[in-house]
């Protein structure tokens, strides 16, 4: 992976690398059907059930794959990310897995239940005012003063490979499909 004039790349290969990556993390979540699912649209559907993801959506997969390629050493400098929410708690899991210090910058009007669970897996909460601060300048300082990884909530190819393989799974178990 890497990017191509402003355009993030990654490739069939950097899922495929990050699904063993990962592997160890993450749950393989099942694939449903729903017949009025497929009544409705008039076609056959199936859902990826990242609801049911370790940390209850699919952003533990791309955290995962970030913080697991990782150097070893840059690990004990700790993760920084900035989330309201999913990012957040599984920045916090994928951290607690390998043993680094998460700090995660939310706003203070983040879902008490959210922040909650982040905490809980043992992350540093930092908060801000969303109408006044900007949460990626806070991430970016906190991580340039402690040497942590900043690990950003989607745009990074780390990130992006991890997420691609909840599609890697969806294809094993439902191959042919004709869209995405």
């Amino acid at each position: 992976g890497g990017q191509a004039s402003g355009v993030l790349m990654i490739t069939v290969s950097d899922v495929l690398q990050a699904a063993e990556r990962i592997r160890p993390v993450i749950r393989r979540t099942p694939v449903m059907t729903s017949r009025g699912a497929d009544e409705q649209s008039r076609a056959s559907v199936f859902f990826k059930c990242e609801n049911l993801q370790r940390s209850g959506s699919f952003k533990l997969r791309g955290a995962s794959n970030f913080i697991l390629s990782i150097p070893q050493p840059d690990l004990a400098r700790g993760i920084v990310a900035f989330s309201s929410g999913n990012h957040a708690q599984a920045v916090a899991m994928a951290a607690r897995y390998v043993g680094a210090k998460a700090t995660i910058v939310m706003p203070l009007a983040a879902p008490k239940a959210k922040v909650a669970g982040t905490r809980a897996l043992g992350a540093e909460i930092v908060t801000y005012d969303r109408f006044k601060e900007d949460r990626e300048a806070i991430g970016a300082r906190l991580a340039a003063d402690t040497g942590a990884s900043l690990a950003p909530p989607y745009d990074h190819p780390w990130i992006m490979a991890g997420q691609g393989t909840a599609a890697l799974e969806l294809l094993q178990e439902a191959p042919g499909l004709d869209g995405l």
